[in-house]
């Protein structure tokens, strides 16, 4: 392989992606455990978070992702893109599926807290957005901006692009930088 470390460190995840795609089951282990948090704090964070529908959400991803491993080639991004692409998918489907639960007002919410898990849980809640949306906010003005277009209001990377007059390329490494930026910062309990 030519070209310096750097090159390397991005090439490996595509490396253990080629070596699934030969049968090595273990390849796709590692990128299980590589990726697995990542995918869990992407999907956490888009459904409000609710962690048993996350994990559910997630061991749905790695399997889609396996059962279509032979299919998946070199994007010119991180591997980690391709599963939370799929993460997405769920996530949307689930929210096509489930329209009526978009349209339960805040009052309607309040009423119903006891059945939804009670206060403990609503507390929860509240304090996970609350820190997710705090650390969102030490962001640079762009991170920022392409964090909430892209994972608060479900804009695709295209609108994005529109939106901040940057192509979609650039939008895709803003985000990659911004969401390593958030890992970096998130308190160890949201992780």
């Amino acid at each position: 392989m030519t070209g310096g470390q750097h090159d390397d460190a991005a090439d490996e995840p595509w490396q253990l992606v080629k070596a699934a795609q030969e049968g090595d089951t273990g390849a796709f282990g590692v990128l299980y455990d590589k990726y697995v948090d990542m995918v869990f704090r992407y999907v956490l964070f888009r459904v409000g978070g609710d962690r048993a529908f996350a994990e559910d959400v997630t061991s749905e991803t790695f399997l889609r992702a396996l059962r279509s491993i032979g299919s998946v080639s070199y994007q010119g991004r991180d591997v980690g893109a391709w599963f939370v692409t799929i993460a997405r998918n769920i996530v949307f489907d689930h929210v096509k599926s489930s329209r009526y639960r978009l349209e339960v007002t805040t009052a309607e919410l309040q009423d119903n807290r006891e059945e939804a898990g009670g206060p403990e849980q609503e507390v929860m809640t509240e304090a996970t957005n609350a820190e997710l949306l705090r650390c969102v906010s030490q962001l640079g003005d762009d991170q920022r901006e392409c964090i909430v277009l892209r994972f608060i209001e479900g804009k695709s990377v295209s609108e994005v692009a529109q939106l901040m007059d940057r192509n979609e390329g650039a939008v895709k490494a803003l985000q990659h930088r911004a969401v390593r930026r958030l890992a970096q910062i998130l308190p160890s309990w949201l992780r």
